[in-house]
């Protein structure tokens, strides 16, 4: 079950990606190609990130 909760944690794609952190997708592609989220390319070339995550990335980011 903690299985199928983690799967159901990815936000698979530059787009849906951009759309959960409120960015357009140029800039999330470059936010990632800069290495600023924490998102990684699978091996069929798209892009995957954790929404827990990419939830503490901004959270961490807003107390500093």
């Amino acid at each position: 079950m903690a299985e199928q909760k983690d799967q159901l944690d990815l936000i698979w794609g530059v787009g849906p990606i951009g759309r959960e952190i409120g960015r357009t997708y140029k800039q999330t592609y470059h936010m990632i190609q800069c290495g600023y989220l924490p998102a990684v390319k699978q091996v069929g070339g798209r892009y995957v990130a954790s929404r827990r995550k990419l939830i503490e990335f901004f959270m961490k980011e807003a107390a500093a």
